[in-house]
Order: structure tokens, then C-alpha cells, then sequence
């Protein structure tokens, strides 16, 4: 039991625009991501250090963005997460809830299956090595992957298991309400029969509905004093690893700062090196990870559902350094071919 646990009231809206449309952290991290990763890429443009010309990096990775990360990942996750833990029937039923990104549910090995496919197609059209288009993506993934486990620190989701007695690392996550009714009843039933708090909270403009839900206490959680009390109180024996933000360190500030330090020190590193140091170091940060975070599916051999699909990440890490080890080709030696511009000049050859 941790007393003094944060209970986490941060709120997943900037800005609510009206009662369906809203700015969001999770849209905002996605934005900066892809915005970080551009700027980045263009430093490597400039300097030879990544295939794709200036003019055409705003496209790609536009494209990427479109087609491989919000595509791939939200597949992913239906695919890895919604259809094995709620059955077929439920997807069936509402098939449509594959597109609705903005409702949360996105898969951080869909969106690498997404990335790949689409850069191999990028490549097969502009005759460019596929391994040195990923390369420059594996280098700055780590800045989407860390804006997206902060705004699911800000959402208060996917948060870690409990912890053990007496850690001070503990947060509360007042969302798990929704996931255990036997725990939001005892904090509905405590709401309810404080002395005078329904009255209390009345006059000073909270209706208290009769039939209150987990969504309603949360957000009350945020604006409502005496409501976060309760909620401290009532879960102080729930306080969990903030393990969002041990992602956002694995994943994002120690994986980045590893393959940068590597494509700045040694500009010549044969392709498939950064695809390999990315896939088995963010397996392994991820597996670690999961020890602390809530498993948000069934196990499958023992592991989570992350971890297992870490395990094959690992492999694919391996492949790459292989690759790179036999090829021993540098991005220098790319070429990029492009299909518009060599069109334009046949045309014009003709009409001279």
C-alpha cells in the first residue's frame, strides 16, 4: 500500500471544439512524430546519409504515415488484439470500428508490418535499395514511438500491473474502473453514501446522476476534488507501474539516441545495420517492458501478447544484420529513379 500514489487526472483533450470534435494528445503525439521524423530525415538527406532527394521526402513520408503507420497499425491492432480477445462476431457486427483511429487501438508491430510493405512497393517504383528506405525510418521511428507512450500516459491506458508493496513508483489510474466492476462499484457505493458529498457536489454545479458509470467518475477524477479523494482512497491497494513511461524511455529516448549516435559516427554503415540494432534493441526493451505493463490480451506460451511478437521481431533483427553483413552496400551507392522526371524529360526531348 502506497498512501501517497498520484492519483492521474491529466486530460486526454487540449481543446474541445463541440461535443464530437475534439484536439487530442494522442493526435497531437502522432502529428509531432511525423513531424520530428521528417526534419530528421531531411538532415540525412541533406548529407547522403538517406536515399530519398528533399523534393520527394515530404510525399514520403506523408505516404508512410497514411498507408504504413495509421493503416498498418490500426490493422495491427484488430488483427493482434480486437479479433483474438472479442471473437470475430464483434468485428462482423461493426467492421467499420477498423477505421475509427481517433477512438484509440493501434499496434506498434502493425504499424512496422504497414511501414514495410508500403517502402517495398516505394522501392520496386524508384528502383531504390528497400533496406536503406527503412534503415533511415528505423533510425527515427523511436521519435513517433516516444510521443505515442506519452499520450498514452496522458489517456491514462495501457497502464503497468500492480505494484509490489511498498514501491513508491505507483500511480493510480483511475481508467481501470472500467475494467474491474467489482472495484468501480466500491467506489460508486462510497460516493454515493458519504454524508452530504451528493448535496455538496450539487450546489456547486456536479449533478451526481443515479446511475453513474466508470467514465463519469474519471472525469470527475479531473475536475472534482472530492471525487479524486475517494478515488485515492479507495485504490490505493491498485497503484500500478507507470509503464507507459518505461516504454517512452526504452523505445523512444534510448533506442533513438542508439542508432543516431551510430548513422552520425559511422556515415558509411552498410545498410540493414539500423534495421537490426532497431528490431532486436526495441524487442528487447519491449519484452523487458511487459513485465510491467498490464497484459492487455491472453497470454501465448507464457508471454504476452507484445512480448511473443517481439520474439519474431528478434529473428527479423537478425536477418537484417545478415544482410547487412553479406551485402556490405552503404546508402552512398543508392540510386533513386524518378518515374515523373524522366517522363517530363522524354516529353520534352520529343516535342524539341
Amino acid at each position: 500500500m502506497n498512501p501517497t500514489a498520484y492519483v492521474h487526472d491529466l486530460d486526454p483533450v487540449i481543446w474541445q471544439v463541440t461535443d464530437s470534435i475534439a484536439l487530442r494528445w494522442y493526435g497531437l503525439a502522432y502529428l509531432m512524430g511525423f513531424i520530428g521524423g521528417y526534419f530528421l530525415l531531411s538532415w540525412l538527406s541533406r548529407r547522403k546519409l538517406y536515399p530519398v532527394p528533399q523534393d520527394k521526402l515530404a510525399d514520403f513520408v506523408t505516404y508512410v504515415a497514411i498507408f504504413g503507420v495509421l493503416i498498418g497499425g490500426r490493422l495491427g491492432y484488430v488483427l493482434f488484439y480486437q479479433i483474438p480477445n472479442h471473437g470475430w462476431s464483434q468485428f462482423l457486427a461493426d467492421p467499420l470500428m477498423a477505421l475509427r483511429v481517433w477512438e484509440g487501438g493501434m499496434a506498434s508491430h502493425g504499424g512496422m508490418i504497414g511501414v514495410g510493405l508500403y517502402t517495398f512497393y516505394y522501392a520496386w517504383k524508384h528502383r531504390v535499395k528497400w533496406v536503406a528506405l527503412l534503415d533511415g525510418l528505423a533510425i527515427v521511428a523511436p521519435v513517433g514511438l516516444f510521443f505515442g507512450r506519452m499520450a498514452n500516459f496522458i489517456n491514462g491506458e495501457l497502464y503497468g500491473r500492480i505494484v509490489s508493496p511498498g514501491s513508491t513508483q505507483g500511480m493510480i489510474f483511475p481508467a481501470e474502473l472500467s475494467q474491474d466492476p467489482d472495484l468501480f462499484v466500491r467506489v460508486a457505493s462510497r460516493i454515493y453514501e458519504t454524508p452530504g458529498l451528493v448535496e455538496k457536489l450539487s450546489l456547486s454545479g456536479v449533478a451526481v446522476p443515479e446511475h453513474m458509470n466508470a467514465a463519469w467518475v474519471v472525469d470527475r477524477v479531473r475536475d472534482t476534488p472530492a471525487i479524486k479523494e475517494i478515488v485515492s482512497e479507495m485504490m490505493q491497494d491498485h497503484a500500478r507501474y507507470p509503464s507507459q513511461l518505461y516504454e517512452a524511455f526504452a523505445e523512444g529516448v534510448l533506442l533513438f539516441a542508439v542508432l543516431w549516435f551510430i548513422r552520425v559516427k559511422f556515415p558509411r554503415a552498410w545498410n540493414g545495420v539500423f534495421c537490426g540494432v532497431f528490431a532486436i534493441l526495441y524487442a528487447i526493451g519491449r519484452i523487458v517492458c511487459e513485465e510491467y505493463r498490464e497484459p492487455d490480451s491472453p497470454f501465448s506460451m507464457g508471454l504476452t501478447r507484445g512480448q511473443f511478437l517481439s520474439v519474431f521481431l528478434v529473428l527479423v533483427g537478425v536477418a537484417f544484420l545478415i544482410y547487412a553483413f553479406k551485402t556490405r552496400q552503404t546508402v552512398q551507392e543508392c540510386t533513386f529513379y524518378d518515374p515523373e522526371k524522366k517522363n517530363k524529360e522524354e516529353s520534352t526531348g520529343k516535342t524539341a
